[in-house]
């Protein structure tokens, strides 16, 4: 008679498998679902003496969820120093500077909101008397720009305009005067590279504990956006077995070479227990704030008309190489034309291109889009929590930006939905925060800053952290559904999240997450 390694009864199981969607009770056995059906059954036919049966009364255990787009090692860097994330204006900006801890005589901080300026310039006369002199390197949320300090600068060596590969600027006033804000990349790392490093124990200890922080929201697994460091993720897993599934999707910048490619290809061979390279991640734009996300139409500043690879038909001969290799591909999209451009390359694909790339963000699209990803097999990547940097009156920098017309077109998700799209839902950490159930929480509402009637039904946005996101991953025939055989990654809330309010959602108990039926959280 065979014994579970795992028992989970007397419960509510939301399969996401239209044959069988509901049932009380399932087991694990090495890591897969080995049952599934009602607890007097599975109590009877697969108990044993090694088998850890819970009872999860007033529960409701859902396929694991998956974040769509975080950046968990890269991210480790990306939000070292000050904490900037709750910083509204600029008297506050100046207070959290002012009394932010020096990192060998740096400041650093992260998550600063481009609105906190209150629509000056980013500019480093802002700050500079309250750093007393100190270098200061603060990211803004979006991950594509920067403000240094007078000092910061120097230490880089860094007097003037730069050309760079890509669409990346050191930004200069009229005299030719750094201003400190960087935009892009490229420009950022300029003065990043003498930014102090948080040390390799630190990485490795962090990252763990980071993990272990997303499964206890409910989280079993992350597709990482970057090319991470492959040699830590091997390392941690030399020592203990990572508390996530990672799919990594490494970067293909502008300028690549064919021997760039082959690398990029050879890479899809790498992995771990819980780690594997799955894809490669391109940038058709940065972001509306920064003035790079690819438009149509340029913006109310005059920007956004160039694509982040100047030559764009490279982009797409590179996806095409890659493609023809057989590795999916991700493309960070926010602009309407940068959107359309990929679409593009994807349907040059033709059929074989179908339900095996997938595009990042799509913050702002006209109506002919939509259907176009369906059509195409393309699955949609959005992030509900970016949401909260805008605001219902349009008075934010996005908003303003943009204009009206193209900022009451933001965030479609429940356009794409009903356009038949795949839509993947994720965090973006560290731009947004990776609590899985404030993404399914602000999926769902109706209205607000990311426009009228575009929230999802509760089911709907279940779907984005589980069976779409498997889709868009491409391992939909190893997870995203609970089904024998498949993988025992599991969330188990103390509430159902498809029938609960969202505002009740966004802090529920987590009663426990698995991971190949290993449990990697339990709540109380």
């Amino acid at each position: 008679m065979p014994q579970a390694d795992l028992l989970l009864t007397d419960t509510r199981i939301r399969t996401l498998n239209p044959h069988q969607p509901e049932a009380t009770a399932l087991a694990v056995k090495d890591g897969r679902i080995a049952a599934l059906g009602d607890t007097a059954t599975l109590t009877r036919d697969w108990s044993g003496p090694g088998t850890e049966r819970l009872s999860l009364a007033g529960a409701t255990v859902t396929p694991g969820f998956v974040d769509s787009h975080s950046h968990p090692v890269w991210g480790l860097q990306m939000s070292a120093g000050a904490d900037l994330t709750g910083v509204q204006d600029l008297d506050a900006l100046r207070a959290a500077l002012r009394s932010a801890p020096r990192i060998d005589g740096w400041v650093i901080g992260w998550g600063l909101d481009h609105n906190a300026f209150g629509g000056r310039p980013v500019h480093h006369g802002l700050i500079e008397d309250v750093l007393d002199g100190a270098p200061a390197f603060l990211r803004l949320y979006d991950g594509h720009s920067a403000l240094a300090s007078t000092a910061a600068l120097a230490a880089a060596q860094v007097t003037g305009p730069r050309e760079f590969a890509q669409r990346a600027e050191i930004v200069c006033d009229a005299e030719g005067r750094p201003t400190g804000h960087l935009i892009e990349h490229a420009a950022m790392d300029v003065v990043d590279a003498v930014v102090p490093r948080l040390s390799y124990e630190k990485r490795r200890a962090g990252l763990v504990d980071l993990l272990k922080g997303m499964a206890a929201t409910g989280l079993t697994g992350a597709h990482v956006m970057d090319g991470a460091d492959l040699e830590l993720l091997a390392a941690v897993e030399q020592d203990t077995d990572l508390p996530l599934r990672l799919t990594v999707a490494p970067w293909c910048m502008p300028g690549v070479d064919q021997d760039g490619l082959d690398e990029l290809i050879a890479l899809q061979k790498r992995g771990g227990r819980d780690w594997r390279v799955g894809a490669v991640k391109f940038f058709m734009d940065g972001t509306v704030e920064g003035g790079t996300a690819w438009l149509e139409q340029a913006d109310c500043h005059g920007r956004g008309t160039d694509a982040f690879w100047p030559d764009p038909q490279a982009y797409s001969d590179a996806v095409r190489t890659l493609h023809a290799a057989g590795v999916r591909t991700a493309t960070h999209a926010i602009g309407d034309a940068a959107v359309r451009h990929a679409l593009d390359t994807i349907e040059a694909l033709g059929a074989s291109g179908r339900d095996a790339h997938r595009i990042e963000h799509i913050e702002t699209v006209p109506d002919d889009t939509l259907p176009r990803f369906a059509a195409l097999g393309v699955a949609a990547s959005m992030q509900p929590p970016h949401t909260a940097y805008t605001k219902g009156d349009h008075s934010d920098e996005w908003s303003q930006r943009l204009g009206a017309e193209r900022a009451g077109r933001a965030w479609r998700t429940r356009d794409l939905r009903d356009a038949g799209a795949v839509l993947a839902l994720g965090s973006d950490w560290p731009i947004a925060h990776f609590d899985a159930r404030r993404v399914l929480a602000m999926a769902r509402v109706p209205e607000g800053a990311a426009g009228a009637g575009q929230g999802l039904s509760g089911l709907e946005a279940l779907e984005g952290v589980t069976s779409h996101a498997a889709i868009a991953s491409g391992e939909a025939h190893l997870g995203g559904r609970i089904e024998v055989g498949l993988r025992a990654d599991l969330t188990v809330l103390g509430l159902d999240p498809v029938l609960a309010p969202a505002d009740e959602l966004a802090q529920a108990p987590v009663r426990l997450t698995t991971v190949g039926g290993r449990i990697v959280h339990r709540g109380e």
